[in-house]
């Protein structure tokens, strides 16, 4: 095994060939080139995914008789200010509006977001409670009270929202056609509002239409099981009927319901034309802390559901494999790798009194091996979306090398969550309130306000693609 490692690692790490290490500098050596072949081996599998969606394109459905009812979900926490331009974007759509019923959740509100929601024709549900916060607890409530009235089998399916999205006008048109061809829960394409206001809005932008293209896109392609993140899919009210309503309250619900679809033979299905947009946080603090309970989520769901997920990679069951890598990420593995290297620093100081060139050499190499990582995966997707990306093109591309930095920053985030036990949902602000038309307009705009502009022709445009 040593031969094999020192092998690797001479292909890894030629400079350090030949040098004479001590056996602290041993260990360090050998943690940075374990873990970076862990690596390798654990993820290689998503190049193969990025080839793919380059190769192939995505899945496209057939047209349906539009009949399916549909209730739109919002789970909305003091959104006054948002939620009005969402119900606008639902109330255009190309759906038949007659088959379309909006529900609202005022969740723990004290604004006039249940008023507002009200005045928009939506049915509004108001729930307060200070001890279950979340919305899982949200849903929970909602389904609750349907199946009480005897409306939860009223809607074939429900989507859920979170109160700052705004949807393309043919959005439930696309996801009508995907739940019809057999996906009883769904997924869609996720886009930014403000992509390019800051380095950290443009680093979530760009990780979560990577999150659409370079990974659902490809396992939808594979007929293998997509993720939901957060917000923006389907559920057929079957499913949440054998569920008992809903029954996900950790704090990455999202990705909790989709460990117990794939261990309950549920495929995940994904809808590239159904488009979406939702705001990102642009203050470093609130990422931080909103990054942490994701983090934090992770690792709860991988307690509750790991045992499941490991029996089916042993089974061979790729959905449960892919769910596995998901749920305990590289950063863990990334983690361990600096943070070792850093301590061995330091006790090779005291030992030897003397600050050694190989381990920051280790060090070096694996920041600028995570910079270069993430600038391809950075560029990839910025290539392949490039039309998509509403913000002026110019901007766009510097903020594609502050995209490798705000990803590396999820190790700190990482092994924060992990030492902390205090974490808990907490509410991100939200202040873009923006038209689809406005978002629309950003691509071309160069800072400052948003400018206006229809997106009429590009919904046109792509009309004319399904008729050809």
């Amino acid at each position: 095994m040593d031969k094999i490692i020192d092998a690797i690692a001479r292909v890894l790490m030629p400079q350090l060939t030949g040098v004479h290490l001590n056996p602290v500098e041993n260990v360090g050596y050998y943690i940075s080139n374990i873990v970076g072949l862990l690596v390798l081996i654990f993820y290689s599998y998503q190049f193969f995914y990025v080839f793919l969606a380059f190769i192939r394109k995505p899945r496209k459905y057939p047209e349906t008789d539009q009949t399916k009812r549909y209730g739109v979900i919002i789970a909305a926490r003091n959104e006054e200010k948002v939620l009005p331009e969402l119900l606008k974007s639902i109330a255009a759509q190309t759906y038949p509006a007659d088959r379309v019923d909006v529900f609202v959740i005022a969740d723990n509100c004290d604004d006039r977001t249940a008023d507002v929601a009200r005045e928009m024709g939506a049915i509004v549900f108001e729930r307060h409670s200070k001890a279950q916060v979340g919305k899982g607890y949200a849903l929970r409530f909602l389904f609750n009270r349907m199946k009480a009235q005897g409306i939860l089998r009223d809607y074939d399916a429900y989507m859920v929202f979170d109160a700052d999205n705004i949807l393309k006008a043919n959005y439930i048109e696309e996801m009508d056609k995907a739940y019809c061809a057999g996906n009883k829960v769904l997924t869609s394409f996720r886009n930014s509002k403000n992509f390019g206001k800051n380095w950290v809005s443009s680093g979530y932008a760009l990780w979560f239409m990577r999150e659409s293209t370079h990974l659902n896109n490809p396992r939808s392609i594979l007929g293998t099981s997509s993720f939901i993140s957060g917000t923006g899919f389907l559920v057929d009210s079957e499913i949440i009927e054998r569920n008992g309503g809903w029954k996900h309250f950790l704090l990455t619900e999202d990705i909790e319901f989709t460990a117990d679809c794939i261990l309950h033979g549920d495929r995940v299905g994904y809808c590239h034309r159904a488009e979406f947009f939702d705001e990102q946080p642009e203050s470093f603090r609130q990422s931080w802390w909103q990054r942490k309970r994701w983090a934090k989520g992770l690792f709860q769901v991988f307690r509750h559901y790991g045992t499941g997920l490991l029996k089916g990679v042993f089974k061979l069951d790729w959905s449960c494999f892919d769910m596995t890598m998901n749920i305990m990420p590289a950063f863990i593995l990334s983690a361990v790798q600096f943070l070792s290297i850093a301590v061995l620093l330091i006790l090779n100081l005291i030992i030897y009194h003397a600050f050694s060139t190989t381990l920051v050499i280790c060090l070096v190499q694996f920041l600028l091996f995570g910079y270069m990582l993430f600038f391809i995966l950075g560029l990839l997707i910025f290539i392949a979306e490039f039309k998509r990306i509403r913000c002026n093109k110019f901007r766009a591309t510097l903020l594609l090398f502050t995209f490798p930095l705000f990803m590396l920053t999820y190790i700190p985030v990482s092994f924060s969550a992990f030492l902390s036990r205090g974490v808990t949902w907490k509410p991100v602000e939200h202040n873009r309130a923006m038209s689809i038309e406005e978002v629309a307009g950003e691509a071309d705009h160069e800072g400052g306000e948003p400018a206006t502009a229809s997106v009429a022709e590009d919904d046109s445009r792509a009309t004319e693609d399904q008729q050809r």
